[in-house]
């Protein structure tokens, strides 16, 4: 499984280095933090890891060809193909593609793998690690000061809803409420 994973990273990472996004402080965050919960949680380590390297593949690319809205897709599709050079038996492969279907929150999961992947990404909003590398993201992409405090007040609040897992829940909802008003107060002040 080793192999796989390596390699996984690879893609991802070559994927990172052409697009620039997801930013590496990002990629790097959802994998540890979803190796922690998956360890916490008892679930598949390997599973938890090829998910979250992989739930963001194609994120760049859809953005610069402005369709964000299809990287979910694109992911799994380029993953589907990346998989089926392995000897991995299809309850795995599923589990994995699942991770990616699923990381922008569902009402039922697959599996315990997927719902950790899900929690695990949103950790590069609410955390503060995450959050401040999000402020880089919007600050650096909009030149609008309160457009850019929008679109993260936004990310926020659409991270702050996938959340499920309760240790996630625990650790998470008082960086959120604190995010929050922070931005609130952001958006108080005027820039000259």
């Amino acid at each position: 499984m080793q192999h796989i994973i390596d390699k996984a990273k690879e893609l991802a990472v070559d994927e990172i280095n052409k697009y620039g996004v997801p930013k590496m402080e990002h990629f790097v965050l959802a994998n540890e933090k979803g190796q922690q919960l998956a360890e916490q949680l008892e679930a598949n380590k390997d599973i938890v890891l090829l998910g979250t390297m992989l739930m963001d593949l194609k994120i760049g690319q859809c953005m610069k060809e402005g369709r964000l809205s299809e990287h979910v897709q694109d992911s799994s599709l380029v993953a589907q193909e990346f998989l089926k050079q392995f000897d991995l038996d299809s309850e795995n492969i599923k589990k994995i593609i699942s991770c990616i279907e699923s990381h922008h929150g569902l009402d039922d999961y697959y599996c315990l793998e997927a719902e950790i992947c899900a929690n695990s990404d949103c950790y590069r909003f609410l955390s503060p690690e995450g959050f401040f590398h999000g402020v880089l993201i919007f600050g650096n992409r909009l030149s609008d000061f309160n457009n850019a405090l929008t679109q993260l007040e936004n990310k926020v609040e659409e991270k702050h809803k996938i959340i499920s897992l309760d240790i996630c829940k625990r650790e998470t909802e008082a960086n959120y409420l604190d995010f929050k008003k922070l931005i609130k107060e952001a958006k108080r002040v005027k820039i000259k």
